[in-house]
């Protein structure tokens, strides 16, 4: 028997929800309606946001420009601040959305311009926004993007350790070359220093080749096409270090469990990570 009271209880309409669970709505979900025009407006506000800040650094556009400049840039600021407080207020859990990726660059968002009221060029630092636009993954539902972003990351990742071993060996060879110039070539070439000769070391070998100074001496000349050889050389390898680790994590996102399908299994995994159905390679 049910009571008269849960009868009536179990008749009344569900409770509207709450102002803040329809601005959490609205901020966070990408697949309403209202939820996608939120987040396409917010990407063309960043994007202008950006424009009218490189714009404001043209010394041209500056002077013929300004005062609307910083208004808009003013007006952007406050549309975000208010932007911002809305997400910490309509979280559901307020902390944890400060901190994430995207909580913190929506705080770097604004900061610039507030800087900018004790130092005037803090303001170009407003550029961070445009990591913004990130958010456009999930709005244009590039989900397979994401997944091929952290399979790069994930290639990198592994390849740390050759690629710190190859930095600090670049750092070796620069170092010594950087001495050796010093010592052959001199002030009087422009090698004033051991660093100076480091300088030009790092140039010559990333072939970058700037020519503010050369060696003259046939001896720092023989150096110096040995340092452009060995700077092709060197492009090659983390390149390669880099392809192999990704040519790895394609082949282990390949091994699909044929129980419940899923994928980025390591290749000596002979289990699911998932469901623990053996894997067939």
């Amino acid at each position: 028997m049910t009571s008269p009271e849960s009868s009536i209880r179990a008749d009344q309409p569900p409770r509207p929800p709450s102002w803040r669970e329809r601005v959490r709505i609205v901020i966070f979900e990408h697949d309403t309606p209202g939820g996608k025009l939120f987040d396409v407006v917010l990407i063309a506000a960043i994007l202008t946001s950006v424009a009218v800040v490189m714009l404001d650094s043209v010394r041209a556009i500056r002077l013929a420009f300004g005062p609307l400049l910083r208004a808009l840039e003013w007006g952007f600021t406050v549309l975000f601040t208010l932007e911002y407080t809305f997400r910490l207020l309509s979280a559901r859990n307020a902390r944890r959305y400060a901190r994430s990726f995207f909580g913190v660059v929506d705080l770097l968002a604004i900061l610039p311009t507030y800087i900018s009221l004790f130092f005037e060029s803090g303001r170009y630092f407003a550029v961070v926004r445009v990591l913004r636009v990130l958010r456009v993954f999930r709005v244009l539902k590039l989900v397979e993007y994401v997944g091929e972003a952290a399979e790069l990351t994930s290639a990198l990742r592994r390849a740390s350790r050759k690629i710190i071993l190859f930095i600090l060996t670049v750092l070796t060879i620069v170092v010594v070359v950087g001495a050796l110039l010093y010592l052959v070539e001199g002030p009087a070439a422009g090698f004033t220093s051991i660093p100076r000769g480091m300088y030009w070391a790092i140039v010559t070998l990333t072939t970058v080749g700037y020519g503010d100074i050369a060696p003259q001496t046939p001896l720092g000349q023989a150096l110096a096409a040995l340092v452009m050889i060995l700077g092709y050389g060197i492009i090659a390898v983390p390149t390669g270090i880099v392809t192999v680790e990704l040519a790895d994590a394609s082949r282990d996102r390949k091994i699909v469990c044929p129980a419940c399908q899923a994928t980025g299994h390591t290749r000596d995994a002979t289990y699911c990570r998932r469901c623990g159905a053996p894997l067939s390679k």
